[in-house]
């Protein structure tokens, strides 16, 4: 595949590889929210009909892109912290049970378990990750199996780690939590859409996944997959739209005690979003045209001469065995001050984040030669 630059409106001397913090939008992404603000002028316009249509092709393509097979397993979320808070509520506790984390996941996916903890009197084990980098992906990942036991009631992981794009084996894990009755839960966001998922071999309990960075889509959407252990669970909200028959606008007074399929009872409230849903609808058929293989593939090619010659001079970057092709992190060597680092990726307009102890480089399609060459000597410079 060749750089797909031209689908975005991306300034030559700007040097972007951080798309793990926000994606740029698509011209097309960035259309269908233009339309979508202008189509709100005229509310007439606006049917009951189109209260639905969009919510059903982001669930189709969503369920394409993670091989669900059934879009009635998709729910539309403002964020992860919702659809972890909606897993929360359904997660089965037994006083002394354990709750399995990685070390320094991303928040959202363990503030939800330290509450549950505190209420239910059940213990949050963090596994941290071995200090030095030599087999760390490989070792944190045993560690990470042999932390899960018959106290575990669940496993709550990223699909890699969201400092330094580290690769968790989630099948593997999700297999032997299932051996231990307990449930498995990921946070896709730093992965799904850009590394393959088949929610077939992983077999998650749910996928939560934030639309903003790897889905290409706008800040505010987020979308949950969820197996059927949770699938007869109760939602957070109780809203008109996830009820039986609320197509029929007319009807809305005749109350329904039934839910809408699947995980549609998930949904929150006011999903119907006539900005974001025809954004996020648009990024995702994008998505899916490229495919995640696609772009692990480019960014392997545009990147693995510049991650061998940066090991040669000091620096320690994951095994890539154990780190997806979209995100590394680079950890320096001693004698490089992160401060000036900083001045110098600000003096060539490099974009990339610091995270933990590691520099988070995650490139994506729109990214060409010339900004990991930029990257390159940037770096090199100061070895």
């Amino acid at each position: 595949m060749k750089c797909q630059k031209e689908l975005f409106r991306l300034p030559d001397n700007q040097h972007y590889l951080n798309c793990s913090y926000l994606s740029p939008l698509l011209r097309s992404v960035e259309k269908a929210g233009i339309d979508g603000v202008q189509g709100k002028r005229h509310p007439w316009n606006i049917k009951p009909n189109d209260f639905f249509e969009n919510s059903d092709i982001v669930r189709r393509e969503f369920s394409n892109l993670i091989h669900a097979g059934n879009p009635q397993q998709i729910a539309l979320m403002p964020s992860v912290s919702y659809g972890m808070a909606a897993v929360a509520k359904n997660l089965p506790h037994k006083k002394g049970g354990e709750i399995v984390v990685a070390g320094e996941q991303f928040p959202s996916n363990v503030y939800p378990w330290m509450r549950f903890c505190k209420d239910h009197n059940c213990t949050l084990k963090i596994v941290e990750p071995p200090s030095d980098i030599k087999n760390r992906g490989e070792r944190w990942n045993q560690r990470i199996l042999e932390s899960i036991s018959d106290d575990t009631i669940l496993v709550a992981l990223g699909g890699v780690h969201w400092t330094d794009g580290t690769h968790f084996d989630l099948e593997q894990i999700g297999f032997l939590a299932r051996e231990n009755n307990a449930l498995f839960v990921i946070d896709g966001t730093q992965s799904v859409g850009a590394l393959p998922f088949d929610v077939n071999s992983i077999q998650p309990d749910a996928l939560i996944c934030a639309g903003y960075k790897w889905l290409m889509g706008p800040y505010g959407t987020s979308l949950g997959y969820f197996g059927e252990r949770l699938l007869d669970g109760s939602p957070l909200e109780e809203g008109w739209i996830v009820r039986k028959n609320s197509e029929n606008f007319g009807g809305l007074v005749d109350y329904e005690e039934e839910y809408q399929p699947g995980a549609l009872r998930f949904d929150m409230g006011e999903r119907s979003q006539f900005i974001n849903l025809p954004m996020m609808a648009e990024a995702l058929k994008q998505v899916n045209r490229w495919t995640p293989e696609a772009i692990q593939s480019y960014c392997k090619n545009l990147c693995s001469e510049t991650i061998r010659e940066l090991r040669e001079n000091g620096f320690r970057i994951e095994d890539e065995n154990w780190r997806g092709h979209h995100m590394f992190g680079v950890r320096l060597p001693n004698h490089i001050s992160m401060e000036k680092l900083n001045d110098k990726f600000s003096e060539h307009n490099i974009h990339v984040s610091v995270r933990g102890s590691s520099v988070r480089v995650s490139p994506h399609l729109y990214n060409d030669e010339k900004d990991v060459e930029v990257f390159r000597e940037a770096l090199l410079s100061l070895s």
